[in-house]
């Protein structure tokens, strides 16, 4: 890297802003791909594990495994899997006009001085006349409309004092040429489950849900950096 610097120094800026392009590019083509299990908040929660048994007295019975004669096998403890039920449909819709206008008109005739107008060459030079004339019109529309259907299967991340429960989780699939991903985090609460162990996606509070892909379906439909950056609010034209 040494020897690359000095001879950009020895051969100018053009050869310094060349090395610089290069460097900028080889940053660019270093990013993070995006991976399984990348971002902890989505990773899957493990059970708690149960105690030993020199720590509970040999107990049979443990806390952590232990299920009830009457309940049913609903998620409630945290490591439990529960089914999402993605039903997100948004649509949504604006539009906006504005019109404004303003004329002006001063009119200074030419004052008197001692009874006579004041001229210079008998024509008045204190006479004014001033028009003005405004307008403006403006028109926006936007629309926008998302639908995402399926199903993910999360695991209990924590259990708030309240019972409601904080689910996460994340689901890979590799088609062709790439991967596409559905990454879910959210509070349900468990009146919402359902006797399959299922719930709504539109019943989770707080929900975070991200959808997309990577490889070269997704690379070939995304601009490049150069034409980020000429589209961002950096360039300046």
């Amino acid at each position: 890297m040494s020897g690359f610097s000095d001879r950009a120094r020895a051969g100018g800026p053009m050869a310094a802003a060349v090395v610089a392009a290069a460097t900028l590019v080889a940053g660019c083509a270093s990013a993070p791909v995006m991976q399984p299990g990348s971002d902890g908040r989505f990773g899957a929660t493990l059970p708690a594990a149960p105690v030993p048994a020199e720590l509970n007295h040999g107990a049979i019975y443990q806390p952590a495994s232990a299920q009830g004669l009457f309940e049913d096998y609903k998620a409630r403890r945290v490591g439990d899997v529960l089914t999402v039920l993605l039903a997100e449909r948004t649509q949504a819709q604006k539009s906006a006009n504005a019109s404004t206008s303003k004329d002006s008109s001063v009119d200074l005739t030419s004052p008197t001085l001692l009874g006579r107008d004041v001229t210079r060459n008998g024509v008045p030079i204190l006479e004014n006349r001033v028009d003005a004339s405004r307008s403006f019109e403006g028109q926006g529309d936007a629309a926008q409309s998302n639908m995402l259907e399926g199903s993910i299967t999360v695991t209990v991340a924590d259990v708030l004092p309240n019972g409601n429960l904080i689910v996460q989780g994340e689901k890979w699939m590799r088609i062709n040429q790439g991967e596409e991903y559905i990454r879910l985090r959210g509070i349900v609460r468990p009146v919402d489950v359902r006797a399959d162990n299922t719930v709504l996606s539109t019943q989770i509070a707080s929900a975070e849900l991200a959808y997309g892909g990577t490889g070269t379906v997704a690379a070939s439909s995304s601009p490049g950096w150069l034409s980020r950056f000429f589209n961002s609010p950096l360039w300046p034209f």
